[in-house]
């Protein structure tokens, strides 16, 4: 049987999983209650551990450097309290050779490398080059499903990275390029941006040295 989270977790995680963001934003990340979630963050506020800014005219949240703390103390002690470690360790292991082909799909949208400049913009000009990004990414799509299962079967708040992604690529396949890596909707690459740093923070990895 998975386990549930606790909300003031899983409110806190909302803003280290998103990285900033706006209040109905980080409700609908875990399904929590507006309300609730602001009254939440502005606790974590006056404990140091959130903060508000803005700035381009957005507004949002971010985390502290002792909220990010706050928050792998949280998850060490909720992993633990599963006694499942293992098993995610186990998918994060799996997660990784699916994560480099992501990235490098991403890249290949983003670059096609031309004569005399590697690093020449895609264009999308070249269908079968574009058409071989978007296989990837329905191959990558097929392996990510199993894995969130098992992640969801261990913590509840895992669920979902995978409707997610399979949503935005859609999106792509319909013809709306943009949902392959844009950052303010949720696409493909946001999507598994969210998953690798909840992975990441879950098992208290330093995503720098992969430790």
């Amino acid at each position: 049987m998975n386990q549930g989270s606790p909300v003031d977790l899983l409110v806190l995680h909302a803003v280290r999983v998103t990285g900033f963001a706006d209040v109905p934003t980080l409700a609908r990340r875990f399904g929590t209650v507006p309300d609730e979630t602001n009254e939440l963050l502005e606790d974590a506020e006056a404990r140091g551990w959130a903060q508000r800014s803005a700035f381009a005219g957005l507004g949002g949240w971010s985390l502290t450097v002792a909220g990010r703390a706050e928050n792998e103390r949280q998850l060490a002690a909720e992993l633990a309290g599963t006694g499942r470690a293992e098993e995610v360790r186990e998918v994060h292991r799996d997660f990784l050779p699916l994560n480099a082909r992501l990235q490098q799909a991403c890249t290949d949208w983003q670059l096609r490398p031309a004569p005399g400049d590697r690093l020449a913009s895609n264009d999308h000009s070249d269908p079968a080059w574009d058409d071989g990004v978007l296989d990837e990414l329905a191959a990558i799509d097929r392996a990510l499903a199993p894995l969130v299962r098992r992640l969801g079967d261990v913590l509840s708040r895992f669920s979902g990275y995978d409707v997610r992604f399979a949503a935005a690529l859609r999106r792509v396949q319909a013809g709306d390029g943009g949902w392959v890596d844009r950052t303010d909707v949720d696409s493909c690459h946001r999507v598994w941006f969210e998953l690798h740093e909840d992975l990441v923070a879950t098992l208290g990895i330093d995503r720098a040295r992969g430790v």
